[in-house]
């Protein structure tokens, strides 16, 4: 048996396990209500891993470390910033949004949460805050597909065309089958094959040179003196204090991710709430260092030097190179390499259902067709993950897409038109209506602008300052929230009791 063929029965075996997780929990996914949020059952261990797996995607496993490879350790304040974004979200922001969506009318999704909270009877909001989930979660499902696409070539050296497709076809299997009971288990075990590969393979290489990293960088070219391993310098050069800052605004988005943010509202109690949040905390400080570690060890431990466009690639060339000798290891190393697989699935999954679950349930049902019955709206957003996968495969058909670069701007867009308000409608009485549209819409163009138009002297602004487009998104989308509800009618006194309400919500034991 050659060592392909040993790596593909430990891929076919995990894709396999999916797929039947998916077929599982079809038959168990009866109403919307179960395919959007699980009819809010999930217990502390599933909500806690499925929310950081289905955070960190792809990029986790072969954008971080393939950046920190090529630049040094100075690329690490992105993982400071979204390790301090994870611990804000998960002891500030979870435990309130989960009851004020139960208290508003039971909401299943974030914009019909928006809906709820502020009244919106015109619908305004709910259609303004679906349309910027598909936009953003179109590239961010985009940026997975990509990550898909690169395992599956550089391991079988398969078609990126073909491997993307591949790897979008099993995506959709078991989401479209089984919704987000079938989401959250597969990303939970998703999550522990991501932790172990994380942990497991740059302890061997370390061990393997023996713990003389100094000697093993200075083989590559990076000598004792340099900066390599120092958090302000980049490719030589000092960090500025404006890249620092940039990269720690990755924090911010965490608070306006609807992938994330529906976890919370699914998890079974507050007491288990409480027992996610220490889970997701530890499970993502280890899975951040980690990832920084392999940049690092990797750069020393590998035979080769990789470049620019395969610097992504690093961890599964460490695995490939640990793992190879005989159909046993090369086995192992399979299943290790199904890690990577892993964080892509987890992260691809969630956002084709927070797609469809826009697109069904927000603007089908509450908007075009409120007498639509339950079953026609659970086809529609089965309809949707596929329409959704399809448009993601196009956006990421170039085999040059940078996953980094994908994940970044989408980040910034759901962060700059969600966190703010997110933040503002859980805990400032004051913000209204028109307050919430000029938040989502301010937010989510200025990214746009930001991140897209060719404005100065031909460049970006973004590619003209270096400034990330989040950093500055999120708080020009908080000051219009404030504004804009200060110069306008107050909320309705409905709406404040409810505000009241949760503050003093008790849940029933």
């Amino acid at each position: 048996m050659s060592n392909t063929a040993a790596i593909l029965i430990a891929f076919a075996c995990y894709l396999i396990m999916m797929i039947t997780v998916g077929f599982i929990f079809m038959k168990r996914t009866k109403s919307t209500a179960d395919y959007f949020l699980g009819g809010r059952g999930l217990n502390s261990w599933v909500a806690a891993l499925s929310a950081q797996a289905s955070d960190m995607s792809g990029w986790l496993l072969m954008g971080l470390p393939g950046s920190i490879y090529l630049a040094g350790t100075g690329k690490a304040w992105i993982a400071i910033g979204l390790f301090i974004g994870t611990v804000l979200n998960w002891l500030l922001i979870s435990k309130r949004l989960r009851r004020y969506t139960i208290v508003a009318n039971n909401s299943l999704t974030l914009p019909e949460f928006f809906q709820n909270r502020f009244r919106d009877k015109k619908k305004i909001l709910l259609g303004i805050s679906s349309v910027v989930i598909v936009i953003f979660f179109l590239v961010y499902t985009a940026s997975a597909l990509a990550s898909g696409g690169k395992l599956f070539n550089t391991v079988f050296n398969i078609d990126y065309h073909t491997a993307m497709l591949i790897g979008a076809a099993v995506i959709l299997a078991y989401t479209f089958m089984g919704g987000f009971l079938a989401v959250c288990t597969t990303d939970f075990i998703q999550g522990t094959l991501m932790l172990v590969a994380l942990l497991t393979v740059p302890i061997i290489a370390y061990g393997t040179i023996s713990g003389d990293m100094t000697g093993a960088l200075a083989a590559k070219g990076v000598a004792a003196d340099s900066d390599f391993l120092s958090l302000f310098y980049i490719n030589g050069e000092p960090y500025s204090f404006v890249s620092i800052i940039s990269d720690l605004a990755w924090g911010l988005g965490y608070c306006g991710m609807p992938h994330i943010l529906v976890r919370f509202m699914a998890v079974r109690s507050e007491k288990e709430l409480k027992k996610s949040s220490v889970i997701a905390i530890i499970w993502v400080a280890i899975s951040l260092t980690a990832a920084c570690v392999i940049g690092v060890v990797g750069r020393g431990y590998l035979n080769e030097i990789l470049v620019d466009g395969d610097s992504e690639n690093i961890f599964i060339k460490m695995i490939q190179q640990i793992f190879s000798g005989n159909m046993i290891l090369v086995f192992i190393g399979g299943l290790f390499l199904c890690g990577i697989l892993a964080a892509i699935m987890s992260t691809a999954d969630s956002q084709l259902l927070v797609c469809a679950s826009s697109a069904s349930k927000d603007i089908f049902k509450n908007i075009l067709r409120p007498d639509a019955a339950d079953k026609k709206v659970l086809n529609v957003s089965r309809i949707t993950v596929i329409v959704v996968a399809v448009l993601a495969c196009l956006i990421a058909w170039d085999p040059n897409s940078s996953i980094m670069a994908l994940v970044s701007d989408a980040w910034a867009g759901l962060g700059s038109a969600f966190g703010p308000l997110v933040v503002c409608a859980l805990f400032w009485k004051r913000t209204n209506l028109p307050g919430a549209v000029a938040g989502i819409v301010s937010g989510g163009l200025f990214v746009i602008i930001w991140d897209y138009l060719p404005i100065v002297n031909g460049e970006t602004p973004y590619a003209a300052t270096g400034i990330y487009s989040l950093l500055l998104g999120f708080f020009i989308s908080l000051i219009c929230i404030v504004v804009v509800s200060l110069v306008t009618k107050a909320p309705a006194q409905e709406i404040v009791e409810e505000f009241d309400k949760v503050n003093s919500y008790k849940e029933a034991e």
